[in-house]
C-alpha cells in the first residue's frame, strides 16, 4: 500500500489541520470585523466552523454558515466573489510561503443531521425495525 493512499484513509495530516485552523482563525476575525468589501455581506454574521486543506496546502475549502438563517446561496456567491480579496487580507496576517486559494462551501452538516434524525424517527422506519425484531430465522 502506498504512503499516500494510507494517509487518505486516516484523514488529514497534522500539518493540514494546523494550517487550516490558523487560516480559519484569521478569516473568522476578518469576517467578524466586517472587512469584506461585498455589499451582499453587509450585516450578515458568518461563522467558519471548519477549513479543509488539500495535502499540498494550495486550496482551502472553507465551510461557512450564516447565523440567523439568511440566504445561504447569496452569501456563498458573495464569499466566492470576494475570495481573492479575502485571501489577500489573510495573507497579510500570516507568514506562509504560499497562501492557499479560498473556496467557500455552505456547511450543511447540521441540516443533514436533522434530516437523518427525522428519517430514523419516521413511522416507516419504526415499522421496519419492529418487523426485523420478530424474525428469528
Amino acid at each position: 500500500m502506498s504512503k499516500q493512499s494510507a494517509r487518505g484513509e486516516r484523514g488529514p495530516s497534522q500539518r493540514q489541520l494546523r494550517v487550516g485552523e490558523t487560516v480559519r482563525k484569521e478569516l473568522s476575525d476578518i469576517l467578524t470585523r466586517g472587512e469584506a468589501s461585498d455589499p451582499d455581506l453587509e450585516g450578515v454574521i458568518i461563522t467558519i466552523p471548519e477549513i479543509r486543506m488539500t495535502p499540498d496546502l494550495k486550496l482551502a475549502t472553507c465551510l461557512f454558515m450564516p447565523l440567523g438563517g439568511g440566504d445561504v446561496q447569496k452569501v456563498e456567491k458573495a464569499l466566492n466573489r470576494s475570495a481573492k480579496y479575502l485571501r489577500g487580507l489573510v495573507s497579510r496576517r500570516l507568514t506562509m510561503k504560499y497562501m492557499p486559494d479560498l473556496r467557500f462551501v455552505a456547511d450543511t452538516r447540521f441540516d443533514d443531521d436533522d434530516r437523518i434524525g427525522s428519517l430514523l424517527h419516521s413511522p416507516d422506519v419504526a415499522r421496519d425495525l419492529d418487523n426485523s425484531g420478530n424474525n428469528n430465522d
